[in-house]
């Protein structure tokens, strides 16, 4: 088996958070936290550089029960034509409070767990995908 990078993102309309696990550890590890500035386009584009420099074979976006979801998937189709990578969708039902919690637990400070929270929810919405689907 040969091995690849899998994309995790954690979707907002102002911050953007991603991870990286790849296909052989079933880890996922925070990656980075990316700003939404004016219009999607260009965070469309720096997540293709993104997965082409990291071997990414797949991303994983995580959905809502309610919300945002016509634009998440519309996000992710977007994402499909540009990286010509399959996007998969897992529930994010509670990832960003369980995310803060895990910052709160772990001691890190208020002002360094909203620098985090985007992409330690991202990890974990990969982390559950990557465990629900035996990856």
């Amino acid at each position: 088996m040969t091995k690849m990078n899998i994309l995790g993102i954690d979707f907002g309309l102002k911050k953007i958070g991603l991870a990286l696990a790849d296909s052989q550890s079933k880890l996922a590890i925070p990656w980075g936290t990316m700003e939404v500035k004016s219009n999607l386009d260009e965070v469309v584009e720096k997540i293709k550089d993104l997965c082409h420099r990291e071997k990414v074979g797949k991303i994983i976006i995580g959905l809502p029960e309610s919300g945002l979801v016509e634009k998440i998937k519309r996000f992710g189709d977007n994402l499909t034509q540009v990286t010509n990578l399959p996007v998969f969708y897992e529930d994010e039902s509670l990832t960003s409070k369980e995310a803060l919690a895990k910052m709160i637990e772990s001691g890190i400070k208020k002002k360094a767990r909203r620098k985090k929270e985007d992409q330690i929810a991202a990890a974990l919405i990969l982390q559950n995908y990557l465990e629900r689907n035996n990856v």
